[in-house]
């Protein structure tokens, strides 16, 4: 056998084990740290015999234990809670709902208005909460038995509520992009200001396609004239988009212009979403107890996934994998564009199978090294890897989004959500293009910024 070949095979038998078990199953955080608890207590058991060159660093299965303390006392993780806290505090405080409602009377009267407006509200909830599952629930609650009423197409409807509710995995304030900045030791900061412009080119590219869906369809989306002319319209719209507008400029105005950390902002925004709440009579202490038991719960479990993968990718960087990885990517005939491309593609196609969590934990911190080595600007490469990701919210068959979709409009087809999510699919893989031919578009900000 090669040297090549036996350098590979743990690697080979490690992620074998970790598909094979977690397609029979199991909860992926106790397949990632089952894994690689297991893998370390056989090369502790193997690195006698000097079976494997790599296996010396896994001499005492504490080395797994080690590396989850580094990671529970990682300061960079601070603001996920928080922002957690935040989402769901604004979830409760009825703004979604009050903000949806004046713009209806404002919008749903155009063709494509009511659409329209669920993007624009998206965009608010996104730079509010971050949070998807929550956002696409609400969404899904509040704006799809209008946009039906109305006589929407049902695969349209679908579709622009499932992606304008994922817009919170890349518009700050991210919690992908927290673990992102943590995993991959960049500047959250600087991923929080370099997803801003990206992140409104994808809502924006959103409004673009529902207007032209309008304009070439009309009878896809017709004009919602049930509350046209309602007195005072505008005033209450600009009424209800001031609250979330002040927390949003609170939270991510302070980062940019340099006066608060995300882990100061992350707690500005959590104090301000519980006034909001307060201010709109809407915080009660079983409002507040629940919003507590789902950030706990909620971080809890990201925590998990986190240790597990932290076990999984030290485990594997043990026995060489990371060194094994990169010399088969500098081994395929591709420049560094080409490598990049490649990189992207393989993202793109976990996405079908694999969450976020575990391409963020796994995947991204040993390609990022080698594409950094190519002269690419590790900012840029990791909202690549956000717009990437994005995507594999809509992507079945485990599209989270499409999901909750499917719990929170029981009534719809499976097909139909699908169907919907198509185009929109499209449109984040072109967003993507745009950002890889100007880099300057994720990399304007945060170079202003520092």
């Amino acid at each position: 056998m090669s040297e090549l070949a036996l350098e590979a095979l743990p690697i080979f038998l490690i992620f074998a084990t970790f598909m094979v078990v977690l397609f029979s199953g199991y909860p992926v955080a106790f397949v990632l740290g089952g894994t690689g608890v297991a893998f370390a207590a056989l090369g502790t058991v193997i690195e006698p015999f000097d079976i494997f060159p790599d296996v010396a660093e896994l001499r005492m299965v504490g080395f797994v234990a080690n590396r989850i303390f580094d990671t529970i006392s990682s300061y960079s993780l601070v603001p996920m809670s928080m922002f957690i806290f935040m989402g769901y505090m604004l979830d409760r405080s009825g703004i979604a709902e009050r903000l949806l409602k004046a713009m209806r009377r404002v919008l749903g009267p155009m063709p494509g208005g009511l659409a329209i407006s669920v993007v624009l509200i998206g965009m608010v909830l996104a730079a509010s909460t971050g949070i998807i599952g929550a956002s696409v629930v609400l969404l899904a609650t509040i704006a799809l038995p209008t946009m039906f009423e109305a006589g929407y197409a049902r695969w349209l409807s679908l579709g622009t509520v499932g992606a304008t509710g994922c817009l919170g995995i890349l518009i700050p304030p991210s919690i992908m992009l927290v673990v992102m900045g943590d995993q991959l030791r960049i500047s959250v900061g600087d991923l929080f200001m370099g997803a801003m412009i990206p992140g409104a080119l994808l809502a924006m590219a959103f409004v673009v396609f529902l207007v032209i869906v309008a304009l070439v369809k009309p009878s896809a989306m017709p004009p919602y004239r049930k509350e046209a002319g309602a007195p005072g319209a505008m005033r209450e719209f600009v009424t209800a988009l001031v609250a979330p507008l002040a927390l949003v400029l609170a939270v991510l105005g302070s980062i940019v212009a340099g006066i608060a950390s995300p882990t100061e902002a992350s707690g500005i925004g959590a104090a301000g979403a519980t006034l909001l709440a307060l201010a709109n009579r809407k915080l009660s202490w079983n409002d507040l107890r629940q919003v507590c038991y789902a950030t706990g719960r909620t971080t809890a479990f990201l925590y998990l996934l986190i240790f597990g993968a932290s076990c999984f990718s030290v485990v594997l960087r043990g026995y060489g994998g990371d060194e094994v990885i990169e010399d088969l990517l500098y081994a395929l005939p591709l420049g560094p564009y080409g490598l990049l491309a490649f990189v992207l593609g393989v993202i793109f196609a976990l996405g079908f199978f694999l969450d976020w969590m575990e391409i963020v934990l796994i995947v991204a911190p040993l390609v990022l090294p080698i594409l950094t080595a190519s002269g690419f600007d590790p900012v840029w490469v990791a909202i690549l890897f956000a717009l990437c990701l994005q995507s594999s919210f809509l992507t079945p068959p485990v599209g989270m989004a499409l999901f909750y979709l499917r719990n929170a409009s029981p009534e719809v087809k499976m097909s139909e959500i699908y169907l919907g999510a198509l185009p929109f699919v499209a449109i984040q893989l072109l967003v993507l293009l745009i950002v890889a031919l100007v880099p300057g578009l994720a990399l304007w900000l945060p170079q202003a910024g520092g």
